[in-house]
This record gives C-alpha cells, structure tokens and sequence, in this order.
C-alpha cells in the first residue's frame, strides 16, 4: 500500500490550469450574458424573461442539486454502510410526479418570480416573510458548508490555504452571478454538470481497470455484504429501509426540489407548464446517473482498500476525504486528470453558490423589501438591491466558512438545521395547496410548532450521536494488509464500537428514528397543528380557488364566487 500522504500531494501544473480553466469559463459567460447581452427589466434579470431553453435549465437544476458534499459524501455512505442510499431514486421518481401532478401547476399558472409569494397570496404576508426566513437561514449554512467542503479538498491536494481558496472562488462566482443574472447561472451550471459527469466517469472507468474490472469490483462488495436488497425492517430507528428509502425520502426530495426557490426559479423561467414538467423528468433522470455514479464510486473505495482501510490506520484521513484519496491513487500517474475531477467538486460548489446567491437576490426583492417598503421599486432600484443582496450573501458564506473552520462539528448543526427547517417550509406549502380549511393563523401557528418539535428531535439525535448512544452498524473493514507502521487501529472508534454492543436498544427512542423521516414529521407536524388551530380560532377569508390542487377548486370556486357576488352587491347597495 502506497503512502497515504504522497498520494495525496500528487498535483501537478496540469491539474492548477484545469482549476484555473473553470475558473475562466464561468467568469466569460457571465461577462457575455452582463455586458454583451444586457438586460431589459428584473425579471428578465432573475427568470430570463420565462423563456429560458430546456436543456440548459435541466442541467442546471442538476449542477444545482448535486454538491460536493454529494459527490464526496455518498461515496462515503456506500463505502461504510453499503448501496442502501440508492434505493432513494425509488422516493425520487415518487416525487417527481407527485411534484408534476400537484405541486408545479399551481406555482407555474400563478408566474411567480418568488415561491414565497404564494404564502401570501394563500395566507397573509407574516407567513410569508416567515417563509422567506427560513430559506435565508438554510441557504446560507448550506451554501457555507458546500464552500467548506470544497475549500478542504482544495486544500488537502494543493496544500493552498482556506483562507486563501475561499475567497477567491466566492468573488469569482460573485462575478459572475452579479453580472449574468439568471442566465448565467444556468449556463454556468451546464458546463459545469459536464465536468461533474466527465470527471466521475474518468475516475470510476480507471479506477475499475486498475482494480481489474468491474467482476472484482462486484465480487469484493458481495463478500463484504455491500451490495445488497433494501430491507424491509419495518423499525423507523433502522438507518436505511425500503420504506425510509421510498416514502421519507420522497417527502424529503419534495421540500428540496419542488419548494425551494433555488429549484422552482428553474422550472419557472421556462416558457410553458409542459416543458417545466420535461424538466422535472429529465432531472430525475440525470440526478439518477449521478447518484449511480456516487455509489458506485463507494464500492469502487472499497474494492481498491478492501484489505487496508485507511480509516483504521495512524493515518490522519476523515471520512469525508476517503474518495479523495481513491482519485490522487487512481488519477495522479497522469498529470492533469486529478485536476479534471477536482475542477469537477470545484464545479459542484461554483453552481450551488451562484444558485443560491441569485435565489436569494430574488427573495430579497419580492419578498423582504415589498413586505418593509410600500412603495413600487424602479428598475434601477430593483438592480441595485439585487447586486448588494448578492455581494452581502456572499461575504456572509465566506465568513461562515472561517466559523465552520473552527467548530468542526457544525457540520452535524448544518444537518440538524436543514432538518428543522425542511419540515416547515413543505408543511405550509401543502397546507396551503391541499387544505383549504387552514388559514394563516393555523399556518403560521403550525409551522412555529414544527420548528420547535424538530428543534427538540434533531438536538436530541445530534447529542445521542455524540455521546455514542446512537450508532449505526458499519461493513467489515481491516487493515491485514497495510504497512506496519499503519496498523495502529484507532482505539477511541474501537471503544465507541464496544460500548455500542452494550447499550440497551429494547426501549424506543423517538429521536432515534432515522434521518430521511425527518422532513414527513416535521411536515405532518404543520398540518396537524395548523388544522387544529383552524378549527378554533375561525377565519372568514375566503381561498382563491387558482391557490389549490384540481381536486379542491370545485367546492372553493363555487364558494369564492358567492363571497364576489356578496361584495359586489354590498358595494352596489352602497353607491345607491
């Protein structure tokens, strides 16, 4: 076994100028969208007039979607715990109709710039603003942990400072964004989920040969019990089983795909409801290549160290950089290839921060600012607050990243935050699509309920995962064959592990239940509380039948006409 360390510092001018490269290209298209194109109002700014094209913006809702985090982390996943994760495609395909039948035609007939308009258009402008909250909170520790996570890995091949790359990625794509709107990120994120693609595609066809072919691959995991069915455990406290895979996953992939700005600005900026509804398909079906692609990458770890797990060594490797290692052993005989996979992760983050930037320069605009100020924006107005909105998010994301830095275990705050506010954000969505009877107190009084309870069970679940009273049962993994000097096992994990055989699982835990049931509780807390609250403290708005799915106008046309005709006739008499 090579040394661990070598490996990893394996960089050389080639791979810098593919870095460099990527660089390049996304400032060039935003430069050409900004000062050769030019724009003529806001909302060609933030949604390309609704006449985007439908190959870049299902590229871009892919680019957007797939993180480093994804592309290092499910690697990872595999590699410890087995090919459970991909069974999630099984909830993806759930959501994506669900998503085309319910969710988008609503949102695309009412021609939001902002998702968050509907809160107040469904309920009053406090649920708004409360919504647009949480989006801001969520996007700009998601955007921080994805800038992290890239500057680490830069860091770790290059040795450059974080300090150093963080900034220098944040102003490039500040650029771009600034200058490019809505066109540019989408064109950017195009190139660069072909990057993401070809640099997975290099790593897992050279790694295979090197390992010599796709039957050892195959056979290594299958001894070692990796590749295996889904199980069909019906314990919610089970990491991963078909019924978590399939139906808490797809609750999950709805708040992250069909209601959250950064996704649904996409499908808005498209010029009809049936090329949004393509989208979503041809989304499922590139985010799936890139899923098999990230798990397959795990049982190629695992079938390149299946005798010296670099985990268990003296070895100062986390977990998260286990596929960085495999792509410095696998790519760096040929300079320039590990540079193509690194500007790949480089990608990853440029289109997620440029995403989240302009979503929320677009939140900022139609929601804070109209909610604060009366007044119509001017044109010039509206730009001006956008550029600030985009520069000051960010400057935010980089002096976060120096936060994460030096509290490592934010990353586990990060997963806890998300979790709270996931619930919420789907809750009052369906609550308002789906349930008429709820109204903007019961919303509001919902939704505050959901962030508490999910505050309650995600602290309570990050803490059982910190003292070791809550771990999950990881693969075979030795170090028979590492040098020795390596084999030293690292006796705190062994610990961790032992003490985890003598602790009392008979009883149930509520906040050991899996991750991927977070989002359906949380969201079923909203529900519950706000149909509830509906029923004791009455409202006599009437809905707007254009706000509910197909299935609920009916009832709600014939009522919203009859409240019309009342107020037209009360006006009459009044004039009379």
């Amino acid at each position: 076994m090579d040394d661990f360390d070598k490996i990893l510092k394996t960089f050389y001018w080639p791979d810098y100028l593919m870095l460099i490269l990527i660089l390049l290209i996304s400032l060039s298209i935003g430069f050409y969208f900004g000062a050769v194109k030019g724009f003529k109002s806001t909302e060609d700014y933030l949604m390309g007039n609704r006449k985007m094209q439908l190959f870049p913006i299902t590229m871009s809702l892919i680019a957007s979607y797939v993180s480093g985090i994804s592309i290092l982390g499910i690697p990872t996943d595999v590699y410890l715990y087995g090919i459970h994760y991909i069974f999630s495609l099984i909830g993806l395909v759930i959501t994506s109709v669900i998503m085309n039948y319910i969710y988008l035609p609503v949102f695309y007939n009412l021609k939001l710039t902002s998702c968050y308009e509907y809160y107040e258009k469904r309920f009053d402008k406090k649920v708004r603003i409360f919504g647009s909250v949480l989006f801001g909170i969520n996007t700009i520790t998601w955007i921080a942990l994805v800038m992290y996570v890239s500057a680490l890995t830069l860091n770790k091949v290059t040795g450059l400072s974080i300090h150093l790359i963080t900034p220098t990625v944040c102003i490039v794509c500040i650029l771009y964004t600034l200058l490019g709107g809505l066109k540019a990120v989408v064109w950017t994120d195009a190139v660069q989920s072909i990057i993401m693609l070809c640099s997975l595609l290099l790593l897992v066809i050279k790694g295979t040969f090197d390992v010599g072919g796709l039957h050892v691959v195959l056979e290594r995991n299958l001894k070692s019990g990796r590749i295996e069915g889904p199980s069909l455990d019906l314990n919610p406290t089970s990491r991963y089983t078909l019924w978590s895979l399939s139906i808490g996953a797809a609750v999950y992939f709805l708040v992250t795909t069909c209601t959250d700005q950064t996704m649904l600005q996409r499908y808005l900026a498209l010029p009809s409801l049936k090329k949004a509804k393509s989208a979503m398909y041809l989304f499922v079906i590139g985010y799936g290549i890139f899923v098999a692609l990230c798990c397959y990458s795990g049982l190629l770890l695992y079938a390149t160290f299946y005798k010296c797990d670099p985990l268990k060594t003296q070895l100062p490797v986390k977990k998260d950089q286990l596929l960085l290692l495999l792509v410095m052993k696998v790519l760096s005989t040929c300079p320039g290839l590990p540079g193509i996979f690194i500007a790949g992760t480089l990608s990853a983050c440029l289109s997620s921060l440029s995403t989240g930037l302009n979503s929320m320069a677009a939140v900022v605009v139609q929601d804070c600012h109209n909610f604060y100020f009366k007044q119509t924006m001017t044109e010039t107005k509206a730009a001006r607050i956008m550029q600030l909105t985009i520069i000051f998010s960010g400057t935010m994301c980089v002096c976060l990243v120096y936060l994460i830095q030096q509290l490592g275990t934010i990353l586990q705050v990060y997963m806890s935050v998300g979790a709270i506010t996931n619930g919420a954000s789907l809750g009052l969505f369906t609550a308002g699509i789906i349930f008429p009877s709820i109204n903007n107190k019961g919303a509001l009084m919902g939704g505050i309920s959901s962030l508490v309870f999910m505050a309650w069970l995600c602290f309570k679940a990050q803490a059982a995962i910190s003292s070791g009273e809550l771990l999950y049962i990881q693969k075979p993994l030795t170090t028979e064959t590492c040098p020795p000097n390596l084999t030293h096992v690292r006796l705190e994990a062994d610990h961790l592990l032992l003490n985890a055989s003598t602790l009392d699982h008979s009883g149930f835990n509520f906040y050991h239940v899996s991750y991927l049931w977070y989002t359906l509780i949380g969201t079923t807390v909203v529900i519950v509380g706000g149909l509830i609250i509906s029923m004791i403290i009455k409202d006599s708005k009437k809905v707007d039948p254009k706000l509910l799915i197909p299935l609920n106008r009916n009832k709600a046309e014939k009522t919203y006409s009859l409240t019309s005709a009342e107020e037209n006739s009360l006006t009459s008499s009044s004039k009379i």
